[in-house]
């Protein structure tokens, strides 16, 4: 069994190596760029041995032989033969004489304007540019306040939301692209709450030495690589890069929403391992990805994680993304795996620039569908079982009673927002939601503090750390299933500055959100000790407003 788990493992990475090695040696294989005095043409061998005419007032040469007597000339002579004396000129590796240089491929997604979709910069151009650099700062401040106003100020369940009732600095990162000649890189720092809520979540770093999460907190973007200019361009890049799974943006000033739907809130932000981006055309780039695992630093088990991102733009008003995802990421569950799909459409439908009021209208559909499989879990016809069942039921692969028997582990989601921009698009309105169905409770985040079913050694600011007593149930076969609804304005005085002001609800089938006795202790601080008999305050809704400011440069 362990030769034959160590054979899949290497045959897994060295799958994804061999790829990137034949993708290479296709780039290479392609035809060079003609040089730049190649569209000139030589002269050729005929003209060359033709001689030229000597005007009368040129002194005469000196005394010759006579020549040969002169062959009558027909009065339509072929074109004249090469002299074996002529110099020979080389062909051109260029076009032939008299056509021209071939065109560049044409740069991916540049034939559009493409700043209308969610999940996408909005900005036209960057200020900070340079021929070997592009910098970029992000400032992301927000407020937010829920109906169940918790007393210790902790948002349980957003990985875009952390304090409650007070002014949070959530992100500010600064960096941007390097590029010189077919070399190419990307680092962008994180800074802020966010460096502690997302990491957080990341259950691979438990495994083995060295503090993952710790090393690379400060990191939401590091990755370097190489481009060919091959078809309309092939990258490269190994490193920590975006995901993009759930549509929503991590960087929030890219969103139509500040709080990203339920859905992009429980898929994963950021991958780290290698991808291979292959733009066939200017409207169609398929990027595999040879990875850790799902939004993980590290590996869970031996095998590596597997996935794809499929983007294609046929016009302006219409964009399709795809993405695929398997691997194994359960502890000690090696025989266990997942695969997920995420497939989202966005539509312009509406665009007048010569209404200064009404400018234009778009919207989004998402849906995902995905799943767990083995070591007592199956996608589905298995059982589940409300968070009261907590040790009344066993999951296993064979069916021995209604209660001993494989449990279901599946996602399902669905999407939808619609947004208005108006006055130059200097304002905007959107309104959206969605659905989420997800036994076993394998990808919703979990809850903080003594809700927590993991240890969380660095959210404790130095004091003891304290087991929680009462933690979150997530057996495999524990029932979840929520659904949000949200609408929101946005002011955008000039592109690199947004205002937003929304309204979201948040509704769960089981107790999961932050009540009023949050989630911490009696008195909401962590010095304080948890009595026997207490337990977080968890409830099944989560009503708030939120404002936030985001700059960008």
């Amino acid at each position: 069994m362990e030769r034959s788990m160590y054979m899949r493992t290497r045959c897994g990475w060295t799958l994804g190596l061999a790829s990137v090695l034949l993708v290479e040696g296709v780039a290479l294989a392609q035809p060079a760029p003609a040089p730049a005095g190649s569209a000139t043409p030589a002269a050729s061998a005929s003209e060359a041995a033709t001689p030229a005419t000597t005007p009368s007032s040129v002194p005469a040469a000196p005394t010759a032989p006579p020549p040969a007597p002169a062959a009558p000339t027909p009065s339509a002579a072929p074109a004249p033969e090469p002299s074996p004396f002529a110099p020979r000129v080389p062909p051109a590796d260029g076009p032939p004489p008299g056509a021209s240089a071939p065109e560049p491929a044409s740069e991916p997604f540049a034939y559009g304007d493409f700043t209308w979709l969610n999940g996408t910069n909005r900005q036209h151009k960057a200020l900070l540019d340079s021929p070997l650099f592009t910098g970029s700062l992000l400032l992301d401040v927000n407020y937010t306040q829920s109906k169940a106003h918790p007393i210790d100020d902790t948002v349980v369940g957003s990985t875009a939301l952390s304090r409650d009732n007070e002014l949070t600095l959530a992100f500010m990162g600064f960096g941007g692209d390097f590029h010189y000649e077919h070399a190419r890189a990307r680092l962008m720092t994180q800074f802020g709450i966010r460096s502690e809520l997302v990491p957080r979540n990341d259950f691979s770093s438990f495994r083995g030495q060295f503090d993952l999460q710790d090393a690379f907190r400060y990191l939401s973007e590091a990755y370097g690589g190489y481009h060919w200019d091959a078809l309309h361009g092939i990258n490269l890049d190994g490193g920590i890069f975006m995901s993009y799974v759930g549509l929503f943006s991590y960087d929030n000033f890219e969103n139509w929403m500040y709080l990203p739907s339920f859905t992009s809130d429980n898929t994963p932000w950021f991958f780290n391992g290698l991808r291979l981006q292959v733009f066939t055309s200017d409207k169609l780039k398929i990027e595999p990805w040879l990875i850790n695992g799902w939004q993980t630093y590290g590996t869970f088990n031996e095998m590596p994680g597997f996935g794809y991102q499929i983007l294609w733009r046929p016009v302006e008003v219409f964009s399709v993304l795809s993405n695929g995802y398997l691997g194994w990421d359960n502890q000690d569950a090696p025989g266990q795996f997942r695969f997920h799909s995420d497939n989202s459409a966005e539509l312009r439908y509406y665009q007048d620039t010569s209404n200064h009021i009404f400018t234009k209208a778009a919207f989004s559909i998402t849906g995902d569908i995905g799943g767990e499989q083995g070591d007592g879990v199956t996608v589905f016809g298995g059982q589940t079982q409300p968070q009261s069942m907590e040790g009344k039921y066993t999951c296993q692969n064979q069916t021995v009673s209604p209660t001993v028997r494989p449990c279901d582990a599946n996602f399902l989601s669905w999407m939808i927002y619609n947004r208005f921009w108006f006055f130059d698009d200097h304002f905007a309105f959107t309104m959206g939601g969605g659905m989420m169905h997800n036994p076993s409770r394998y990808l919703v985040l979990d809850p903080t503090g003594n809700a927590s079913p993991i240890p969380q050694p660095g959210s404790i600011q130095g004091i003891q750390y304290i087991a929680p007593s009462n933690p979150y149930w997530t057996a495999a076969g524990s029932q979840f299933d929520a659904y949000d609804y949200e609408a929101g304005i946005q002011y955008m005085p000039v592109e690199q500055v947004t205002y937003d002001l929304e309204f979201n609800h948040r509704q769960a089938s089981v107790p999961y959100f932050a009540g009023h006795g949050g989630v911490t202790s009696p008195d909401g601080y962590i010095t304080t000790s948890t009595p026997t008999g207490w337990r977080a305050d968890l409830t099944k809704g989560d009503t708030r407003i939120i404002a936030a400011l985001l700059v960008r440069f």
